[in-house]
């Protein structure tokens, strides 16, 4: 069986003191990251962890571009299907979660890949991101009767008071955070902006508790851009429409975190009688483009991602999974 260079794993299980060997594959929407990581899994003995937010929830198979049972090829996959969609999926939770997978896997010989895009979760694997989840149920209350009574600029001010940091990265309109902050000045006595600076300087030093290899698929912005058109026309040949009007049926609000999700939210207006079909499509492809841009931003920001890009390999998945097996110090299974 493989197993990384240097990193021996008893039989029972790891050994204590052992830094456990991770992969991590993001990428925008449409950069390949399914192909890839099946591929990548199957060479080195692996098992794939799903870090994308918004694929932990049932019945949103198409709009989340979720991996088919035919496209894992045999490749166990975690972290999908966990939530229905009306439950919140909270950050520490997921993180938890993941790092339980990431250690059985491990202690089994195998290679943990996980696959993603989200950022905010993908900092908090990596980094072991420390969150304050305590609430205080009685004060988040007043919070949001104050904001009911009074209206978001009223509340955004007491954040201001407190801590105008926090003002300058939490819009206005993000009332769930705007109470988050005030309410955690209240309980812990200094800001919250202090606190995520800590968490930040983390990543900057690289601080991890695994030894993991970051690698980011990019490639040119037009071509990537032609590619997300092309899986939304896919996507709606699918039978997107068809699987949104059953959560829009059930009565889930927008306000649900799942509904927010792009191919999501964009068809919502269309299902009210707002818009039209093309309009909602349209409207999706749009967003779809704009959040991979935000995707790219963020990848360009971190630490140490190792960019591959997968259209200089002509997209071909054994040329880009080889370039990974030898950049990560890894050998074929």
């Amino acid at each position: 069986m493989l197993l990384p260079k240097a990193y021996p794993f008893a039989i029972m299980g790891l050994k204590k003191g052992i830094i456990m060997k991770i992969i991590l594959i993001a990428g925008p929407t449409a950069s390949g990251k399914t192909d890839t990581s099946v591929l990548l899994a199957k060479k080195i003995g692996g098992e794939v962890i799903c870090t994308d937010s918004m694929q932990i929830y049932k019945n949103m198979d198409i709009g989340t571009a979720k991996v088919t049972v035919q496209e894992m090829d045999g490749v166990a996959h975690h972290m999908m299907d966990r939530l229905d969609p009306h439950e919140n999926c909270s950050v520490a939770w997921f993180k938890a979660e993941v790092k339980e997978h990431i250690a059985e896997i491990s202690s089994r010989g195998k290679i943990p890949i996980l696959v993603g895009g989200t950022g905010f979760y993908i900092n908090a694997i990596l980094f072991d991101t420390i969150f304050d989840e305590n609430t205080d149920r009685e004060y988040k209350s007043e919070l949001e009767a104050y904001y009911r009574e009074h209206g978001q600029a009223a509340l955004f001010s007491k954040l201001m008071e407190i801590d105008p940091e926090s003002t300058k990265v939490i819009h206005p309109n993000n009332i769930k955070r705007v109470i988050r902050a005030i309410e955690y000045f209240y309980q812990n006595n200094e800001p919250i902006s202090k606190h995520n600076k800590e968490e930040k300087n983390k990543r900057i030093a690289n601080v991890s508790p695994y030894d993991y290899s970051f690698f980011a698929l990019n490639m040119d912005r037009a071509t990537l851009y032609e590619r997300i058109n092309k899986r939304v026309d896919a996507m709606v040949e699918r039978g997107l429409f068809a699987e949104v009007e059953t959560l829009f049926a059930k009565g889930l609000p927008e306000t649900c975190a799942a509904i927010q999700a792009i191919g999501y939210k964009e068809l919502y207006p269309y299902f009210r009688k707002e818009i039209s079909q093309e309009d909602a499509i349209t409207l999706l492809k749009r967003n779809t483009r704009r959040f991979a841009k935000r995707q790219l931003t963020w990848f360009n920001n971190q630490s140490n991602p190792i960019f591959i890009e997968v259209d200089k390999f002509g997209f071909n998945s054994e040329k880009i999974v080889n370039t990974m097996i030898e950049l990560s110090n890894l050998r074929e299974y």
